[in-house]
């Protein structure tokens, strides 16, 4: 038999068992038709007994109310996962990488807590040695320029811009200034040397051509003129312009471009006499309550090296020290004391009064003696009264010493002076204010 023959005559076995099926079960009937008499239902119903029992399943207890609460959220989720949109999803992909790199963070900060917590606590001790420092540095003025009180790099900056200034008004004298002041000195010193080569042959041989132009691309020129602030600036004022011969930049003079009141000779004073403008070391006065006269601790700028350099010198030294094991000579102690004051180039003097009060200022090593007493005079509301200095290591200064530097007398790199008055007793002076009043307004708050 054919397949085809074999399924449409399984078809046929299968609607004739549902022919046969369907028979058993009685009629059927519309939905909207009358219910049938009930001896017809019983009689249809005890012959469908009569076959056999009719399967009645068993009654189920209702579920509970928590049961319907559960199956309600289990459904609700299923319904929530199906229906998520892209903005929901995104969000919850954003939130994880934030979840992942918040754990490599803490990974990586576990790894390094010991680094950390090292340069932790040397920036703490940084920011407590800088609130410990006796003064902020060292500061100057300038009454060439300003009043201002400024530090001396500051002061560089401000110098700079004051003389470029200056430049278009009179260009011979301010560039002569710009060569000293905005130049390494070494460097201004070649620049002035081979400037006033140039400007003496010029003056001597006027007419012979080859002072009369410079090639730029010259070694020396190139090396020790060209590219120093200020120098192409007095050749300019010389009577010097730029211009190209033969497809070389040259310098040529004439004596039309002099500039205007400026002759070859005042030029070359100039060049001679130019020096950098001079800063006056600020005494950077402060007044201090015994409690505020702490342990004095220096900043930076006291120093003639780098605090590096100088950690590392203490360093070697101390090790050498260690290593020899040996009692030193008077001539060993004396050169290492030596070394040690060449560290410095300013100290801080504070000088004790009577009644518990300081005054502090910083002083250039090369300073004298004297310079200390006319400080301390300027600072007395009485000038004219007679007192002492005493040296808590040296005792009272004699006249000779006067003349002396703080660097020949070893006051560095901070030294304290006791203030005496030979005409009132000690108990007496204790209650007596010897300072300005402006000046107590300077007095530090804790």
């Amino acid at each position: 038999m054919s397949k085809i023959k074999r399924f449409f005559s399984k078809k046929k076995e299968e609607a004739a068992f549902k022919l046969k099926l369907g028979g058993g079960m009685g009629e059927g009937h519309k939905l909207n038709a009358p219910k049938p008499e009930a001896a017809s239902s019983s009689s249809g119903s005890s012959s469908r007994r009569g076959r056999g029992e009719v399967y009645v399943p068993p009654q189920r207890n209702e579920i509970s109310n928590e049961a319907r609460a559960a199956a309600a959220a289990a459904l609700s989720r299923i319904e929530k996962k199906d229906s998520r949109d892209f903005n929901t999803s995104l969000a919850a992909v954003k939130a994880q990488a934030k979840r992942e790199l918040e754990a490599e963070r803490r990974e990586k900060e576990q790894l390094s807590s010991a680094a950390s917590a090292n340069s932790q606590s040397s920036s703490s001790s940084t920011a407590g040695d800088n609130k410990l420092l006796a003064c902020q540095g060292v500061y100057f003025r300038c009454p060439l320029i300003g009043e201002e009180v400024l530090s001396k790099q500051a002061w560089k900056i401000k110098i700079k811009e004051f003389l470029y200034q200056q430049l278009e008004m009179d260009r011979g004298l301010t560039a002569c200034l710009i060569i000293q002041n905005c130049n390494p000195k070494e460097k201004a010193d070649d620049c002035i040397t081979t400037l006033l080569k140039y400007l003496e042959n010029l003056q001597q041989h006027p007419e012979e051509e080859k002072f009369c132009k410079i090639r730029m691309s010259n070694k020396i020129f190139s090396d020790k003129v060209r590219y120093v602030e200020g120098a192409l600036d007095v050749l300019q004022a010389a009577g010097f312009s730029e211009l190209e011969l033969d497809n070389e930049p040259y310098l040529l003079w004439t004596q039309e471009q002099l500039e205007p009141g400026l002759e070859l000779a005042g030029l070359i004073e100039a060049l001679k006499n130019a020096e950098p403008i001079q800063l006056e070391l600020d005494r950077n006065i402060k007044v201090l309550l015994p409690s505020q006269a702490r342990r004095v601790i220096l900043p930076d700028d006291f120093y003639r090296i780098s605090p590096e350099e100088i950690k590392r010198e203490q360093q070697l030294r101390a090790e050498a020290i260690e290593s020899s094991q040996m009692l030193k000579t008077k001539a060993m102690r004396d050169r290492e004391e030596q070394r040690n004051l060449r560290m410095y180039r300013y100290t801080l003097i504070r000088v004790k009064f009577p009644n518990g009060l300081y005054i502090q200022g910083t002083f250039n090593v090369y300073e004298k003696i004297a310079d200390i007493f006319e400080f301390v005079q300027s600072c007395l509301a009485d000038e004219t009264l007679e007192f002492n200095l005493v040296s808590t290591s040296d005792g009272k200064f004699s006249e000779e010493d006067l003349d002396k530097t703080l660097y020949d007398c070893k006051l560095i790199p901070n030294i304290l002076l006791l203030f005496t008055v030979p005409a009132i007793p000690a108990p007496v002076a204790a209650d007596v204010n010897f300072l300005k009043e402006e000046l107590l307004m300077l007095v530090q708050s804790m």
